[in-house]
């Protein structure tokens, strides 16, 4: 560690920001107590890894931290210190060596959370983390002191400084609930109002197509809102659409829809070919083919994409070959509502970066330090969240001794 005191320090949150944080203090030597509010530490870092565990990004730094909103220099100087490299590097050191997929996500070879964590978990215990789970947080006592609710009664303790990764608000049968908004705003703390992020939206579907598509995925699809495009796949769901692509531009839609009421997203339902070239294929139809027929083998629609078609037109669709290549280029969809928060994979919104100095310190509570998720930052899928979550917990951690130094012995 920097200095020669072993200081009693406070983790409250066992999600992966709390984990990075409690193994880098303890690692400086010293005496780390985690609190979990649930009966185990992990739930939602167990839960990403069913789907492969995507760890981080192998773009260009200055790629990569444009995906961040808003832009915070503090969270982009975070993840220079400990970058995506050092994050895989650091899977390695644990066993778990990691590979770049075609996508240019980074995954362990496992491909799993659980062999990850256990060891992570075996290290904690070697370096002394001692880990309190079932303990809530209740904020402070009129002292300062930290109350938790335990299933043994009230605790409150005093420890010399604390971290908090309390997470936003998504996913909250795992932990991640917000009920830690009014603690921080009750004391004087500015939180951005938490709102849903990479999350899917409403669409007012027919009941026909609803019923016959609900659970189809729409593969090699482009959408766009505004200058913005994404290429991916996506899903239709009963009461709307999700996935990949979607989240991508959730951000953008989630405030479009705040200011007008609604969004409309444009979708490309043939990204490979150019209108012209649609056009063509479609005009050389033989005499008599229906127009499913003209769709399906001349547009190379599928029946979910043919049938969003007809959603999309609102009306008989063309003829011509033309119009129909431009409505294929461009369905429009009508986006009304994101998903609830509690159905979002993550969260936007959160501790105001104001309200934080350089070293991820409340300025309103000295020796009270944030990181992870409860942060106002959002991020899409692709390993950029649990990037912000490491690279942020260690910058708040490597704040926080830097602050203990400069208080000295006595503090």
């Amino acid at each position: 560690m920097t200095g020669s005191t072993s200081r009693d320090i406070a983790v409250i949150g066992g999600g992966p920001a709390g984990l990075a944080a409690a193994e880098m203090l303890a690692g400086a030597g010293h005496r780390v107590t985690l609190y979990e509010r649930m009966p185990s530490v992990g739930r939602k870092f167990l839960i990403a890894g069913r789907g492969g565990l995507n760890l981080t990004h192998s773009e260009p730094l200055a790629s990569f931290h444009q995906r961040y909103h808003p832009a915070q220099p503090p969270l982009a100087g975070a993840i220079d210190a400990f970058s995506p490299q050092a994050l895989r590097d650091w899977c390695e050191g644990l066993g778990q060596p990691t590979f770049i997929g075609s996508s240019g996500r980074v995954f362990p070879k496992s491909f799993k959370a659980s062999p990850l964590l256990r060891a992570w978990l075996g290290r904690l215990d070697t370096i002394g983390v001692r880990i309190l789970t079932r303990h809530r947080f209740l904020g402070w006592d009129a002292d300062g002191s930290l109350a938790f609710e335990t299933p043994d009664g009230r605790l409150t303790v005093a420890p010399q400084a604390t971290l908090m990764s309390l997470g936003g608000a998504s996913w909250p049968r795992l932990g991640s609930d917000g009920t830690w908004v009014p603690l921080l705003t009750g004391a004087g703390i500015k939180v951005s109002p938490l709102k849903p992020a990479n999350v899917g939206f409403s669409v007012p579907w027919s009941d026909v197509f609803r019923e016959r598509f609900a659970g189809t995925p729409l593969k090699r699809v482009a959408l766009s809102l505004g200058d913005e495009t994404v290429r991916g796949e996506a899903m239709v769901t009963a009461d709307g659409i999700e996935g990949g692509a979607v989240y991508a531009l959730s951000r953008l839609i989630r405030d479009e829809i705040e200011a007008e009421g609604e969004a409309r997203l444009v979708l490309d339902l043939r990204p490979d070919l150019t209108e012209d070239a649609l056009m063509r294929r479609l005009a050389s139809y033989k005499p008599g083919a229906s127009l499913a027929t003209r769709l399906r083998k001349d547009a190379g629609l599928d029946p979910v994409a043919a049938s969003l078609l007809r959603e999309a037109a609102g009306r008989a669709l063309p003829s011509s070959a033309g119009e129909l290549a431009a409505l294929i280029k461009a369905a429009h969809l009508r986006l009304l509502a994101p998903r609830p928060i509690e159905r979002a994979i993550s969260t936007a919104g959160g501790v105001a970066f104001e309200a934080i100095d350089s070293r991820f310190m409340l300025k309103a509570r000295p020796g009270a330090f944030v990181a992870g998720e409860m942060l106002d930052w959002e991020a899409p899928t692709g390993g950029y969240l649990l990037q912000g979550a490491f690279s942020s917990a260690r910058a708040a951690a490597a704040g926080m001794m830097d602050w203990l130094d400069e208080a000295g012995p006595d503090l």
